[in-house]
């Protein structure tokens, strides 16, 4: 309540004279939590909370800046020692939502296709220098999260010597391929909870973490979700539209689709283990339970990912003796 307070009285200092109602929006995994300010003309602003002690909202200001291309929210105020910001409202139907409220495939992919577009439009500004590298470092870093906290805090496990064998083969079965990408402006959580149905074109958010890195990799968070799952045959012919436009726009993706489709996949991969992992850590270090009954569905993800490729038969045994060879359900807690 005391950052709550904080927030209004700074609001309340940028619109002089002007009453308002804030009214809670959204919070993220993380530490920030977003507000809606309504003002007596009808007029909006969204407020950000992000505790200084916890984060800097210096990114987000720099990657908005930076992705002035693409629907992002509008600056209106920033205050980096205190972690507020006023900006402009996208409205307050995810993607997620609307997906969720209307199921018919039709609407699905044309809403997708339209997210693909919005991400085209984005990698082809892209440039290097501009944003930190996803390089190996980073992406080895992410994929020990499997280990360090789906592995041993919800499994509750520790590799053996085999083990651990097959974890490095798995390494060095997909870096090489991960970082032989092309590099292109990297959202890092393309994902229809951070985009917004707006009257024009998509509204981007959450985009503060955004790196220099692989082509597939935003493509692989937009249709592998963590909350909806589409069946093969459907998230494949949008992967061959969005290939079909990169290529169109002159997108560094490869002539052959077989070779790109192998690129989605091993990204998938190494996102999917990070994931995992990151939706662990939220529940085991910082309380968050919201996205641990996810986790099953990107060990799916990854079991069939991995029965498809011969490189990654280690990681398949590894994911048989951890947690069986069956599909789990959504929801499985371990």
């Amino acid at each position: 309540m005391q950052r709550e307070t904080e927030l209004k009285n700074w609001l309340a200092q940028r619109y002089p004279e002007q009453t308002f109602k804030l009214n809670f929006a959204a919070a993220d995994a993380d530490f920030r939590r977003y507000f809606r300010a309504v003002f007596a003309d009808g007029n909006t602003v969204i407020c950000m909370d992000a505790p200084p002690d916890k984060m800097s909202i210096v990114p987000y200001i720099r990657v908005q800046q930076l992705f002035h291309m693409v629907n992002v929210p509008k600056i209106y105020h920033a205050d980096a020692e205190h972690g507020f910001m006023a900006l402009s409202d996208l409205g307050s139907t995810p993607y997620l939502a609307a997906l969720q409220h209307d199921s018919r495939l039709e609407v699905h992919k044309a809403l997708l296709l339209e997210a693909i577009d919005e991400l085209i439009v984005l990698q082809q500004a892209s440039e290097p220098d501009r944003l930190p590298e996803y390089d190996e470092t980073v992406l080895r870093r992410e994929m020990q999260l499997f280990p360090e906290w789906f592995v041993a805090k919800e499994l509750g496990k520790s590799f053996t010597l085999k083990q651990q064998q097959s974890w490095q083969q798995t390494l060095n079965a997909l870096l090489p391929v991960i970082t032989a990408q092309a590099k292109v402006y990297v959202h890092r959580d393309f994902i229809v909870r951070n985009l917004m149905l707006t009257r024009e074109r998509p509204g981007i958010l959450d985009f503060q973490d955004a790196l220099y890195g692989p082509i597939t990799y935003d493509l692989v968070s937009l249709l592998r979700d963590a909350f909806l799952e589409w069946e093969e045959e459907f998230v494949l012919d949008l992967v061959i539209r969005y290939w079909e436009k990169a290529r169109a726009a002159k997108l560094p993706v490869p002539a052959d689709f077989d070779a790109f489709y192998r690129d989605f996949e091993l990204m998938g991969v190494q996102r999917h283990l990070k994931v995992a992992g990151i939706f662990a850590r939220l529940h085991h270090r910082d309380g968050k339970s919201k996205y641990r009954s996810e986790i099953s569905r990107f060990l799916n993800y990854l079991r069939r990912a991995a029965r498809r490729y011969t490189a990654l038969a280690p990681l398949y045994g590894l994911l048989v003796e951890l947690v069986g060879d069956e599909e789990l359900q959504s929801g499985f807690t371990f």
